[in-house]
């Protein structure tokens, strides 16, 4: 089924509720770079929309670029060096760009949440942890509860990537709190909702000595790693409802 990259984006749009969930301004979630309309017949996915992501998603014939963080993180810049390199190669190949942030965290099928829990298989999920009016992570409470050891190696084993542990809560994992991304500064505020196990992918310095205080057990990630699921399940998605072709471009920061 062709479609063309307007009609796409709007139909991604409505899927992830583009329009009503809420985001920082950088985000500008949406379509963020045209193509005129050009016919879709092969998606890349990413994780960021950055110089060298954009030459793998040309040379891989890619006609849109699907990401998580976007064009305008940096705000107002001289489209000069690098990023005038980056919209050339966009412009000259006809590379539509669509990002999705926090809609594609929540997404209840397809976001980074709901996707790095299925894999976890921790059981059923609950939307919890409010911010700017709406549930921005999911809440686990394995039966039986689950040996800490056996979570962390889990995770290692989904995101593919070291994981990094704050042992400050109990062995036996029974409360899970799950936010990809970097949500690490959320360490007082996710414990005050009872957790003792909180995943996510980075936070900065003092979160750790803050959950050994807290009695939580923080559990990261990487940023990059557990932000991976999302575009590649909609990409997937897209794929299959369209009879589209798509690559996902792995490009890993280690952070």
């Amino acid at each position: 089924m062709s479609q063309d990259s307007t009609s796409l984006s709007r139909y991604i749009d409505e899927l992830l509720e583009i329009s009503t969930i809420p985001d920082y301004p950088g985000a500008l979630n949406g379509l963020q770079l045209a193509n005129g309309g050009r016919e879709v017949k092969k998606i890349v996915a990413a994780v960021d929309a950055c110089l060298p992501v954009v030459k793998e998603a040309v040379s891989r014939g890619g006609d849109l670029l699907l990401v998580h963080h976007g064009l305008f993180w940096q705000g107002a810049q001289r489209i000069e060096g690098s990023l005038y390199e980056k919209y050339r190669l966009a412009f000259e190949a006809g590379l539509a760009i669509y990002s999705a942030h926090i809609p594609l965290d929540v997404h209840g099928d397809l976001g980074n949440n709901a996707c790095l829990g299925a894999a976890l298989e921790l059981g059923e999920a609950e939307p919890f942890f409010p911010w700017k009016g709406l549930l921005l992570g999911l809440r686990y409470q394995p039966i039986g509860g689950l040996a800490r050891e056996t979570l962390v190696e889990k995770v290692a084993a989904e995101v593919g990537a070291p994981v990094h542990l704050c042992a400050g809560g109990p062995e036996t994992v029974k409360d899970i709190g799950l936010i990809t991304g970097g949500a690490g500064s959320e360490i007082h505020a996710m414990a005050e909702t009872g957790v003792d196990t909180f995943i996510t992918g980075e936070g900065p310095h003092w979160s750790y000595t803050s959950a050994e205080e807290l009695g939580v057990n923080l559990i990261y990630g990487g940023h990059y790693a557990t932000e991976t699921f999302g575009v590649k399940a909609l990409a997937e998605h897209l794929a299959g409802r369209f009879g589209l072709e798509w690559e996902f471009v792995d490009h890993p920061t280690g952070l």
